[in-house]
């Protein structure tokens, strides 16, 4: 566990302005930062970054918190990750004071396994690539398929040779055990039992290569195409401890940016049908590996937009695969966001769609693609004749699983009516039926956070003093010694404020919002706390003259009320 002090040290050394600069166009408004927010599509700027709370805010969708936060949702890292990229970048190491020296050395020998593997999935990737440019038959291929040279750089994309240990020149040890680890290599073991008779060979022979990317830009895995007839068609990495195909998608990390300018991501079945669409302006596609769509994998896009489409073939396949992608999309489908299913002619993927028809008519299909809501229903009426009464009590079977995966919102309750409907039922007598009125469906997860609403900043004086001492802690040096000794004496909640502050002043000195914000965690007043910060226009910054202006009404009320004790009216 890493421990709350170094986390508040950690975003005290952070500029959260450099940290999001990185990966969003800022421009400077007043004493803020502003631009396009990269948690959903929009064109006109709602993201604020400021410099002063070191934190971030989007009046568009709420998304809002610190510098770890911030690598945490944008980059798809778990909190340690987000913590050690940040701390690597400020120069800290991070302690682990809280594990055994063995876990510590256990997670210190994985994370430089990890590193290793990628390092050797790297090295490969440089050589299929070189082997690429050798080829004239893998070349014409990419050239047949209406790939240009620069979409085949931008993807990485190499050839493996036809030969049964291709990587031997590429690997100064082919025996390796991390060319086996990383599931490049196949070693299949001598009757003998005698390792050094043990088979090895290529696992990707006389294939077109995509080499597959974390959010990051490491490579973790492959995904190989033959180039002529043979099975399978597409051959994947297998697990290892880098790769997991139910986790990672092919093209994310190519495509962050395109699918923050679309506005959308487009999940499809195939590594070509990712490259084939980004060379025909569709950056924003991405593909499962090989396997079916998972709620990891929404969880994932979700990070980069507000908007999914999947597209399939309309085949028996396509809509199984459908329903596996609508089941996974349902948990993670609140108000703000939308999720969509493209249905291709059966004749068709996106690659022969555009490359046929083009880019345009490709376009309006996504145009038309059918929303969640509606394909939920078609998912309950599958195999059901509702015009009997049989039927209608069979589809209202099936829709219960798929309703009660929603979140509770506004999308629920409008479901619930055209579920009714289909099933001709009074929306009530579904409910009552579905127990609905009674106990609700059971939580699964939270609502999304609605926007802060822009608000004015506190009315009582003393909540304006804390207000602008916690986001300002430096300021309480420019009270007198008679106001800290007022603030610090208030009974409640605030009074203990006050006290911390006056004692970190001492002790720490300055700290932004966003280190103090950690500093609060164990106090029994911090949630009146937060919500003082919290819930206030994130665009208004205290400012000193304010505090000043407040501190005087404080002194006024306090003369006020020792003259109605002295009058003995208190």
């Amino acid at each position: 566990m890493i421990p709350p002090g170094f986390i508040q040290e950690l975003l005290s050394r952070t500029d959260i302005v450099d940290v999001v600069g990185r990966h969003v166009q800022l421009k400077k408004a007043g004493i803020n930062h502003k631009g396009l927010c990269p948690f959903h599509g929009e064109k006109s700027p709602s993201f604020i970054v400021s410099p002063s709370r070191q934190t971030y805010h989007c009046f568009g969708c709420g998304a809002h918190g610190n510098a770890v936060g911030f690598l945490m949702e944008h980059a798809g890292l778990g909190f340690p990750e987000a913590v050690r990229e940040l701390a690597q970048q400020v120069g800290l190491v991070v302690p682990e004071d809280d594990s055994s020296p063995a876990e510590r050395e256990r997670a210190a020998a994985q994370k430089q396994r990890q590193a290793t593997l990628t390092d050797v999935l790297a090295k490969a990737c440089d050589h299929y690539r070189k082997e690429l440019r050798a080829s004239p038959r893998a070349i014409d291929y990419l050239k047949r398929r209406g790939l240009s040279g620069e979409i085949a750089a931008r993807f990485g994309l190499g050839y493996a040779p036809d030969g049964w240990r291709s990587l031997a020149s590429a690997f100064a040890r082919y025996d390796d055990p991390l060319l086996e680890e990383s599931g490049l290599v196949i070693v299949k073991p001598a009757d003998s039992g005698d390792e050094a008779d043990a088979r090895r060979y290529d696992r990707f022979r006389d294939r077109v290569m995509f080499p597959i990317r974390s959010v990051q830009g490491e490579v973790i895995g492959f995904g190989g195409r033959i180039i002529d007839q043979g099975e399978p068609k597409y051959l994947n990495s297998p697990e290892t401890p880098v790769f997991s195909k139910g986790r990672e998608l092919y093209g994310l990390y190519e495509g962050r940016s395109a699918i923050r300018q679309r506005g959308y991501a487009l999940v499809v079945e195939g590594y070509m049908d990712v490259v084939a669409l980004a060379q025909s302006g569709f950056g924003n596609a991405v593909a499962t590996l090989g396997t079916a769509c998972t709620a990891e994998h929404v969880q994932k896009l979700f990070r980069f937009t507000d908007s999914v489409v999947f597209s399939f073939d309309g085949d028996a396949a396509g809509r199984r695969a459908a329903g596996r992608a609508l089941e996974a999309s349902l948990p993670h489908a609140s108000d703000t966001r939308t999720v969509r299913f493209l249905f291709l002619p059966a004749e068709h993927d996106p690659d022969s769609y555009v490359r046929e028809l083009g880019a345009e008519a490709f376009e309006q299909c996504v145009a038309q693609a059918v929303p969640l809501s509606r394909q939920l229903i078609e998912a309950a009426r599958a195999d059901v004749d509702t015009a009997t009464a049989e039927g209608r009590a069979r589809f209202v079977v099936q829709a219960r699983p798929l309703w009660n995966a929603l979140p509770p919102g506004m999308l629920q309750r409008q479901l619930l009516g055209q579920i009714a409907s289909v099933a001709a039922l009074p929306v009530e007598e579904l409910a009552a039926a579905w127990q609905t009125q009674a106990q609700g469906p059971a939580p699964r997860r939270a609502p999304p956070r609605p926007p802060a609403a822009r608000r004015h900043m506190p009315r009582q004086p003393e909540d304006r003093v804390l207000w602008a001492l916690l986001l300002e802690s430096g300021w309480w040096s420019e009270l007198s010694a008679e106001d800290h000794e007022r603030l610090c004496a208030l009974q409640d909640w605030r009074g203990e404020a006050f006290r911390l502050i006056d004692r970190l002043a001492t002790e720490e000195g300055n700290l932004p919002w966003a280190a103090l914000r950690e500093r609060l965690a164990g106090e029994a007043w911090a949630a009146q706390a937060l919500h003082l910060v919290d819930g206030e226009d994130p665009a208004i910054e205290p400012s000193l003259e304010d505090l000043r202006a407040s501190i005087v009404q404080l002194r006024r009320a306090s003369v006020d009320a020792e003259v109605m004790r002295i009058l003995g009216r208190r």
